[in-house]
């Protein structure tokens, strides 16, 4: 049954690929409408593909529950890949009210790669955990990553908004900030490309260690380490030695990790950079050129409006119904409860600055796109380098 839902998985991450080449042909007439004003048959098909591969993952999810006994949201490829499940959920709900392809060409990417990122750690089904044996954790961390998938949308309908908006004859700082945006891409790509080139290459590399509660402990790392444990020695021998060490409260490994993606994505970007002899967002624009800028802002907007109800529920207040009952307080600063809060605060102060100052258009595009960063911060870097009560995440 494992072996069953892992294909599912796999088969819905290439009907994922399918559907952008699909939604990419559709642009290519007007809005991606023919000229009797209804969807071309290029995006019908795009849209057939992704539902046929959001049924397949549906199905990985439900066989994956059937075989571990509770909802595969435990561990974060569980979780990133019911993320990017959420996502193309909300993308398929929203496409069939606003009927713009163009939001498929560019959500169905976030969600591969949320994919392909969530397949870069351990999947194998493990026994839970005392503190998430409960109820609660179907409730609590379904719910906040669905609000945080719906709100994703309004990152992808902010980044259309600005690819069409800003202007990339010059220099500015919307252009450089855009650029670094497709910074993050790349080195999301690059994450995926290291992880899998070591994992191929059956690279290890072991260390003792002194863990936060100055226990001895033994870590493995899956690429050269650069990052060493704290007061780590290496056991593995001829192998690269690392260069630092960091303090007890930072996960080493999974910071070395970040640090390899960083520098892998720099490379890659500038190779690409070379290669197209533009920026990135430039060679993007012209995907944009027939999209009417007030639709893709409402469709930011209510993605948000939509998302944060949601968010708050799962997020704040199921969490902390869990947290009182698990660990007998419902509040305890928790790095991971306190980017949740950041989180929540964040798309609260979006909400008040869209209605009472009248952020709209390119400004509340840019609160969509850093939104969508802080989700993406506590999904990888808090979850990864941090240590906490959440680090079972890892």
């Amino acid at each position: 049954m494992v072996n069953a839902s892992g294909n599912l998985l796999f088969a819905a991450f290439i009907l994922y690929i399918i559907a952008i080449v699909f939604f990419g042909g559709s642009i290519k007439q007007k809005k991606g409408l023919n000229h009797e004003g209804n969807i071309n048959n290029w995006a019908k098909i795009g849209i057939a593909v992704t539902i046929a591969g959001f049924i397949a993952q549906l199905g990985y999810f439900i066989l994956r529950w059937i075989a571990a006994g509770h909802a595969p949201v435990s561990n974060l490829f569980e979780f990133t890949t019911f993320f990017g499940m959420s996502l193309v959920g909300a993308f398929i709900v929203i496409y069939f009210v606003y009927k713009t392809p163009v939001l498929g060409l560019f959500a169905m990417p976030v969600a591969v790669l949320l994919i392909a990122y969530a397949a870069m750690f351990n999947r194998e089904i493990t026994p839970l955990i005392p503190s998430l044996q409960s109820y609660w954790l179907h409730i609590h961390v379904t719910t906040a990553a669905m609000g945080q998938a719906i709100l994703a949308i309004s990152f992808v309908a902010g980044i259309i908004y600005l690819l069409k908006a800003v202007d990339q004859t010059k220099s500015s700082k919307s252009t450089f900030w855009l650029e670094m945006v497709m910074f993050g891409v790349v080195s999301t790509l690059a994450f995926v490309l290291v992880t899998s080139t070591f994992v191929t290459l059956d690279y290890e590399a072991n260390f003792t260690y002194v863990d936060k509660s100055d226990n001895p402990a033994e870590i493995t790392y899956g690429v050269p380490a650069i990052i060493g444990p704290h007061q780590g020695e290496l056991v593995t021998k001829d192998v690269f030695e690392p260069i630092v060490e960091v303090p007890a409260i930072i996960n080493a490994k999974k910071l070395n990790t970040i640090i390899w993606s960083l520098g892998i994505g720099l490379v890659l970007y500038g190779v690409l950079r070379v290669i197209l002899r533009k920026r990135i967002s430039a060679v993007l624009q012209p995907l944009t050129k027939n999209i009417n800028l007030d639709l893709v802002d409402e469709i930011g907007y209510r993605s948000v409006l939509i998302g944060f109800p949601v968010f708050t529920l799962g997020a704040l207040i199921f969490a902390m119904i869990w947290a009182q009952i698990a660990w007998t307080r419902f509040w305890g600063w928790d790095p991971k409860e306190v980017w949740a809060l950041i989180t929540w605060l964040f798309y609260a102060a979006f909400l008040h600055l869209r209605l009472s100052k009248g952020w709209h258009g390119e400004k509340s595009a840019w609160l969509s796109v850093v939104g969508f960063i802080i989700i993406m911060f506590n999904l990888v870097v808090v979850n990864l380098v941090i240590a906490g009560l959440h680090s079972y995440a890892q």
